[in-house]
């Protein structure tokens, strides 16, 4: 039997299973692939796997598959719950952990209410990634916020960035209106991104909030998106749209983040546990 808890950040929801006592699981892309079906499995957005460090400098691994099977550098929803479910399951006593992924190390600091109780936490995500080639995207030039891509011949501009995994920005006047199952894929899979990429549609409110509907990679729309609500102000900061703190609104609630002085954006929100269970 295998244990697993269903866990969820805004609606990002993930099966997370605890490998740090030595459980080695096979064949993992098809396991999240089966296990993550809305209808023949649990149910998920993918599949994320909380281990031991290969290294000194962390105190825990993640890995985080899609729910088609594919693996993912980062999910900034996900690491939220991973730092809820190290606390819930006294992995570690300390506040603050540092998770390695596929993105490097992230540091995570774990919110606690009056009663003790985890339901929030910090996450520093980092420096963000304007290189072309480390994003990745095929157009090497240097760094424009610029990027026309063809969507369906309509010309669309992005504004292209990695928070450890890619992310092409553009904004919409009305997300209500944006027939993001028409266009969402074909972004995602243009040959300019040659690993992918996730794309985000943003609607300017104001200095210090917007509205964002994600569509993510290997998943497709989903509820909410860490590292999409990033890339998100990021490129919204970059053409001057938003301040240094943010409120994300995303279909699944709200995120809060910020772009640091040290040129770190710490994304701040919620993480669920749904339920637990085991499998066969």
């Amino acid at each position: 039997m295998l244990n697993f808890t269903k866990m969820t950040g805004l609606g990002n929801d993930y099966i997370y299973v605890d490998c740090t006592d030595g459980t080695k699981l096979k064949n993992i892309p098809e396991m999240a692939k089966k296990l993550s079906d809305r209808h023949f499995g649990i149910g998920a957005d993918g599949l994320i796997l909380i281990d031991k460090p290969d290294n000194k400098q962390s105190d825990f691994k993640m890995r985080i598959f899609n729910s088609d099977g594919s693996e993912a550098e980062m999910c900034g929803n996900g690491i939220r719950c991973v730092a809820k479910y190290i606390h819930d399951h006294n992995l570690s006593t300390n506040d603050k952990i540092a998770i390695d992924t596929l993105a490097g190390i992230k540091k995570v600091k774990i919110l606690e209410n009056d009663e003790g109780v985890c339901n929030e936490a910090i996450v520093d995500m980092g420096e963000p990634i304007f290189q072309d080639k480390n994003i990745p995207y095929n157009v090497y030039e240097p760094f424009n916020k610029d990027l026309d891509i063809n969507v369906e011949g309509e010309k669309m501009r992005f504004t292209v960035v990695s928070m450890g995994n890619p992310h092409a920005v553009t904004f919409v006047e009305d997300l209500d209106d944006l027939q993001i199952e028409m266009c969402g894929p074909v972004i995602e899979s243009n040959p300019i991104f040659p690993n992918r990429t996730n794309v985000e549609f943003v609607q300017i409110i104001d200095k210090n909030n917007i509205r964002v509907r994600v569509w993510e990679r290997g998943v497709g729309e989903t509820f909410a998106c860490g590292t999409g609500a990033c890339a998100a102000v990021v490129a919204s900061g970059l053409n001057g749209y938003t301040d240094e703190i943010v409120n994300v609104s995303l279909p699944g609630g709200k995120l809060k983040i910020e772009w640091g002085k040290d040129n770190h954006i710490y994304m701040q929100g919620p993480a669920t546990t749904v339920f637990e269970g085991k499998l066969e």
